[in-house]
């Protein structure tokens, strides 16, 4: 069996790392061979968030678009059509309706965020909505055969919009992502986030307890894939450091406490879509961490357990001292996630369902 797969961002997305590519050995030993499309490659990926570089960004988008066209056409090959989020990150659902709708090739889309939420780029302002077409995530549930969703919250939308939902975790392969030997000297604790550009407002929501944490504890903050410069929170020790690929499994091991803070005043609708993605990430590499009860987070692990939750800034304040006063808690809650990942979010079996969706899309042709 034969699949083409869409994707919007090259390798170096998480999207595009966990949910497609991650998937090409598993789905091969199971006698289907997925071909990875991305409509931006990596040069244009690398500049899209930054304006000074936006003509080259424009001329990578409208190269993309031409490339985007063959793909559109060699489609008619595939037994079936794989589009995660969207076959291009602008414009109506021109490449899925030649696909899905003219060439009758059966459609799966896989959705990991609410992109049926509109929002306001914070690098493209008002522009970038006009762009990206919001009701596109609609349309395209409508079209597809099964649509595959991060977390519950995404499963309820699909269904109310008529879709046939089939909830497929993002998770990472935890022969990887694996536990590494702590620090067992000094009395410092590394409080660490990983994430982007967007939602490092998340992050900024809970400077202020940081700070005050940072009065009475030896602390330092490991702030990886901000987008900023410079990040300066009084009191405390922070190393600002941009995402590399190559470092992606150490930086989650070089922390002590995973914070995993959601605003849902920020981006309003969004949060409740997100996949609890960076939750997983966290206990597969044994770090205990604090979220907002908001979205798949809120479905992942078992609190008190695996992870605290926290929503106001008294709860994060409480959440975090006792994580930090406590070295041998947080050994336990760390090997606590590690083993709930290995039992509930094992590759091997989200690749069995990806799978079967596909097949069963397949014979729907």
């Amino acid at each position: 069996m034969k699949v083409l797969a869409l994707a919007s961002y090259p390798v170096e997305a998480a999207a595009t790392r966990f949910r497609l590519s991650q998937f090409v050995e598993p789905l091969a030993a199971r006698g289907i061979v997925i071909k990875i499309r991305p409509f931006l490659d990596s040069g244009t990926f690398k500049h899209l968030y930054q304006p000074r570089t936006f003509l080259r960004t424009a001329a990578g988008i409208c190269g993309s678009s031409l490339s985007r066209l063959v793909d559109a056409f060699s489609a008619a090959d595939a037994d079936a059509l794989l589009v995660q989020r969207e076959a291009m990150i602008f414009g109506p659902p021109l490449i899925e309706w030649l696909t899905a709708r003219v060439q009758k090739v059966p459609m799966v889309l896989d959705l990991d965020d609410a992109t049926y939420v509109a929002y306001t780029s914070p690098t493209y302002g008002g522009i970038g909505g006009s762009l990206k077409w919001f009701g596109k995530t609609d349309t395209l549930i409508k079209w597809a055969k099964f649509v595959i969703c991060g977390n519950a919250s995404i499963a309820e939308y699909v269904s109310r919009q008529g879709g046939r939902p089939r909830v497929i975790p993002t998770v990472v392969d935890t022969d990887i992502f694996r536990p590494a030997p702590r620090r067992t000297n000094g009395s410092e604790t590394v409080l660490g986030w990983i994430g982007t550009h967007s939602t490092y407002p998340y992050l900024e929501s809970i400077f202020p307890v940081l700070s005050d944490l940072a009065k009475q504890y030896d602390l330092r903050l490991r702030i990886v894939g901000a987008g900023k410069r410079e990040v300066t929170i009084t009191n405390l020790r922070v190393d600002n450091v941009p995402w590399k690929l190559e470092r992606e499994v150490a930086d989650f091991q070089s922390i002590d406490i995973g914070l995993y803070p959601i605003d849902e005043t920020i981006y309003s609708g969004w949060a409740a879509g997100k996949s609890g993605f960076k939750a997983i990430q966290y206990m597969a590499v044994g770090v205990p961490y604090v979220a907002t009860p908001l979205g798949g987070a809120n479905e992942i692990g078992t609190a008190g357990v695996t992870h605290l939750f926290a929503r106001t800034p008294a709860e994060w304040y409480r959440a975090l001292e006792e994580l930090i006063k406590n070295p041998g808690y947080r050994r336990a809650m760390g090997a606590a996630g590690r083993e709930h990942v290995i039992k509930h979010y094992p590759l091997n079996d989200q690749a069995d369902k990806l799978a079967d969706t596909l097949r069963e899309a397949a014979r729907r042709k």
